[in-house]
């Protein structure tokens, strides 16, 4: 073997546990920072105008719902990326990252297109066509964003695998620091420029996302870390083998993403005709719930990467140590943040909301938030592992029924129609109750998928 295969050091840490919390850490401290993206448009916009505010909800629901999409066709790699380093294969991984990079170009290519000509997508969403011309202009902008927020995803996705996401997350907690100021300046104008309201927030985005692209090519080209990746040879001819696994382990995974970004959207249209008081307290319902998804998701990621990294090493010992690490972090942290959500339900309420009814009703929904979250962390949990081991399809239509079928379907007839012997409740707690029962559904069944493949791997 090549000198230059040989595993850094620094992937060789002795406690697992450690190693796991760590990378969670960082990734969740990352997370967290490009969330205070959309929250500074939000109060920023808030603050110039309604239409703007009103225009910033629509604008970030279309271009959110095709990114996270297209990112979780990229976030696929992580696990095929850490099992090849794992293998010590650091050349094929390089290689590997040379042929995404044609994948990157074709899903920002498919994404502009989608942002460029939003028209069918506003006119099915009934958006009023008095705002609809600034949505368009705040998807456009956006569109010139969308290949470099990709290439990003890319260096974080090979960051992850390698074991260093904490210089993804100073990345991302330093572009909030440019990001914040940009958004006031561009918004609301100043030293003789023009406000631009929330095209405004959008240059903002193009802005740091370009800057953040940047910087992650100089540090890919320069830093020690990646040198025996040779990720900048001169890239091979499109390698459509490939590239077709890619998509066929990415594409599910996209997809899966993209159901559950769809069922909270679709969710919220369903919630909204129960009128003004039902939005409202929905929606910090499912403000909380995001905010909390982001500890077992940072998790998941972290013991996606090492789990395959085990495995690629033929070390199914500690791949299955590192799940067990995953999952009793999962656990203990979804029910520390589920009891405390219980506990604590009525002044989270009251600090979101001033309305007594608003916090009456949203006091009750943040008990079904806890046991929605803590089936949330098992099961998203559960969706990492099973890409460990290639599985993406099933999980994807499983996904699908449950989480569009009884969560969707079933809060539907639940609250409007009536179930069985229950009569219609008329309230959001049908659609929180029937979404927790779809997801706990899917964690029975996901992880009875991997407890058959870990039984296969011990057999082989």
């Amino acid at each position: 073997m090549d000198s230059t295969d040989k595993v850094p050091s620094h992937l060789n840490h002795p406690s697992e546990f450690k190693r796991v919390s760590q990378h969670a850490s960082s990734v969740l401290a990352g997370q967290l920072a490009t969330m205070a993206f959309g929250v500074t448009d939000t109060i920023v916009c808030g603050r110039f105008s309604e239409a703007s505010l009103a225009a910033l909800s629509v604008g970030t629901a279309v271009y959110m719902s095709l990114f996270v999409g297209l990112m979780g066709v990229l976030q696929a790699l992580l696990p095929q990326w850490s099992e090849l380093l794992g293998a010590q294969k650091q050349h094929q991984l390089g290689y590997s990252f040379r042929q995404s990079l044609y994948l990157s170009l074709a899903l920002a290519l498919i994404g502009i297109l989608v942002l460029l000509h939003p028209a069918a997508i506003l006119k099915w969403g009934d958006v009023p066509e008095a705002m609809q011309a600034q949505v368009q202009s705040y998807l456009g902008i956006l569109s010139m964003a969308l290949a470099p927020a990709l290439w990003f995803r890319l260096f974080s996705t090979l960051n992850q695998s390698l074991g260093k996401p904490m210089l993804v997350t100073w990345l991302q907690i330093g572009s909030l620091a440019l990001k914040v100021p940009l958004s006031i300046v561009l918004c609301f104008g100043w030293g003789g420029l023009e406000a631009q309201g929330v095209e405004g927030c959008a240059w903002a985005t193009l802005a740091v996302q370009l800057l953040l692209a940047l910087v992650a090519f100089i540090l890919l080209s320069r830093l020690k870390l990646y040198r025996a990746f040779k990720l900048f040879k001169f890239p091979e001819p499109p390698h459509w083998p490939t590239l077709s696994l890619f998509l066929k382990h990415g594409v599910p995974s996209g997809l899966t993403v993209l159901v559950e970004v769809t069922s909270f959207t679709l969710m919220a249209l369903f919630i909204a005709r129960l009128g003004t008081l039902a939005s409202a307290s929905h929606q910090i319902a499912a403000n909380l719930s995001a905010l909390l998804y982001m500890i077992p998701l940072a998790i998941s990621i972290a013991t996606s990467a090492r789990t395959s990294y085990w495995m690629g090493a033929q070390n199914f010992k500690m791949a299955y140590q590192t799940i067990r690490i995953g999952l009793k972090l999962v656990v203990c942290c979804a029910l520390v943040c589920s009891g405390l959500l219980l506990l604590l339900k009525h002044s989270l309420a009251s600090l979101y909301a001033a309305n007594p009814e608003v916090v009456a009703l949203a006091t009750s929904l943040l008990s079904w938030v806890a046991l929605f979250h803590l089936f949330d962390g098992l099961q998203a949990l559960a969706i990492f592992v099973l890409r460990c081991f290639k599985v993406t399809l099933l999980p994807f239509a499983m996904y699908a029924f449950l989480l569009w079928g009884l969560g969707l379907w079933g809060g539907y007839h639940l609250a409007y129609e009536g179930w069985a012997q229950w009569p219609a409740m008329l309230s959001p707690v049908a659609f929180w109750s029937t979404g927790a029962a779809a997801l706990a559904m899917a964690a029975v069944i996901f992880w009875s998928m991997i407890a058959y493949h870990l039984n296969g791997a011990n057999r082989n």
